[in-house]
């Protein structure tokens, strides 16, 4: 963890002990939160009791520590933006945020924090809301700890569960999301962290990067989502433990990286997806100690990716291990596990004496001619196979582990 995302939550903490001190107001259901902003000095604790609070856009326009008792409910009717923060140094914690407008132009969410600073969102349930938490210019802002659901069944008709758009220095950490377009989406986001959240049954992405610079996303899971993650046209990107889990459909991926540079992806499990990572037009990207375990592409990895490096991960059960689309491959295979190796290791150093090409000819056949998966695991296609390996003609020669291992690396 960076020394400004350590001085995010050193200052979060100085500021929980801050409450003993300040006055507290509290809000009864036949009261409302409006009025309680307007009475409330800087600094001010606002806590509001249990029942239902339908008030059209509540603006939070100071500083102040906004606290639900029991879950009491925000109603947005589906007719506006519920919350809307446009100052610095607020907390929300606690609430029920259910049913805001929907509008393809406003983009309406349950939560809007706007040209903000450390502002933090915590422990909130949100309900069938069009955009969830929507931050918009917002710099060292927290999200943590919030259940964020939706019912939507189309790209067009639902928004994302938390959407980044030109903010630096977030955290945003152990949220669960389903059933929204996206369930992060950034654009023009940097230095962020993103930690330990579930993301699953998404329509569209479970996390989705644009113009995102220099961002972190550790121990997270993806899973059953349209496609697992994107992350596009980036760089500086480091993706380290995260999960990527049943991300299956003709178009789908646990990992797109399409225009990035200068990334790291280490410590991955990638497990039955239509293909685990797909790479286009990406750059000096680091893959090793990864697990790509049942997919049915394992990497997928186009022409018009270089200087890649893949090495020390453990390819098993994959119907695929890699793919491409051209004859010249520019990026490195090194110590990998490969289960379908049939080589030896007459000296018992643990390195196969062979190289394994880990692209089969029935691969790019398959590439050129979809309709061929009708032969998959047929005599003909593993006689054809056999053939390549003992006089390889048509895969390209530069794609191959010179030292491949004998066993999986203990990841």
């Amino acid at each position: 963890m960076t020394l400004h995302f350590k001085s995010i939550l050193i200052f979060w903490g100085l500021l929980f002990c801050t409450i003993a001190r300040a006055a507290t107001i509290t809000v009864y259901p036949n009261q409302t939160i409006n009025a309680a902003v307007q009475q409330a000095k800087p600094g001010d604790v606002i806590r509001v009791m249990p029942g239902t609070y339908r008030e059209k856009g509540i603006i939070i326009n100071k500083p102040i520590i906004l606290i639900g008792v029991d879950h009491p409910v925000l109603e947005g009717e589906h007719k506006y933006e519920i919350l809307t923060i446009i100052s610095n140094n607020v907390i929300v914690q606690g609430f029920t945020i259910q049913h805001s407008g929907y509008s393809s132009m406003d983009e309406l969410a349950a939560i809007r924090l706007k040209n903000v600073s450390h502002v933090s969102i915590r422990n909130n349930h949100l309900l069938n809301n069009f955009f969830g938490i929507y931050c918009q210019h917002a710099d060292s802002c927290v999200i943590s700890g919030n259940q964020i659901e939706s019912d939507g069944t189309s790209e067009l008709e639902s928004g994302n569960g938390i959407h980044g758009w030109k903010c630096d220095h977030l955290i945003i950490a152990n949220n669960s999301i389903t059933g929204h377009r996206d369930g992060i989406y950034f654009e023009f986001v940097t230095n962020t962290l993103i930690f330990h959240n579930n993301s699953f049954k998404n329509i569209r992405y479970g996390l989705h990067f644009m113009f995102s610079h220099s961002d972190t996303y550790v121990k997270n899971i993806f899973s059953n989502n349209g496609a697992g993650v994107a992350v596009m046209y980036s760089h500086k990107v480091i993706m380290h433990q995260n999960e990527f889990r049943e991300n299956w459909g003709s178009s789908a991926y646990g990992l797109l990286m399409k225009e990035i540079t200068d990334s790291h992806a280490e410590g991955n499990l990638f497990y039955r997806n239509t293909s685990a990572v797909y790479m286009e037009g990406s750059n000096r990207i680091h893959i090793i100690h990864n697990r790509f375990l049942h997919n049915g592409n394992a990497i997928k990895l186009q022409a018009s990716c270089e200087d890649n490096i893949i090495e020390q991960n453990n390819f098993s059960g994959n119907s695929f291990d890699v793919s491409t689309n051209g004859s010249l491959v520019l990026n490195r295979f090194s110590k990998n596990y490969w289960d379908k190796y049939e080589g030896y290791d007459l000296n018992k150093n643990g390195i196969g004496d062979v190289p394994f090409r880990p692209l089969s000819i029935y691969t790019l056949i398959v590439e050129r001619n979809a309709t061929a998966m009708m032969l998959f695991r047929s005599p003909i296609v593993n006689l054809l196979e056999r053939a390549e390996k003992i006089l390889p003609g048509i895969t390209p020669e530069s794609l191959k582990d010179d030292e491949p291992l004998m066993k999986p690396l203990p990841l």
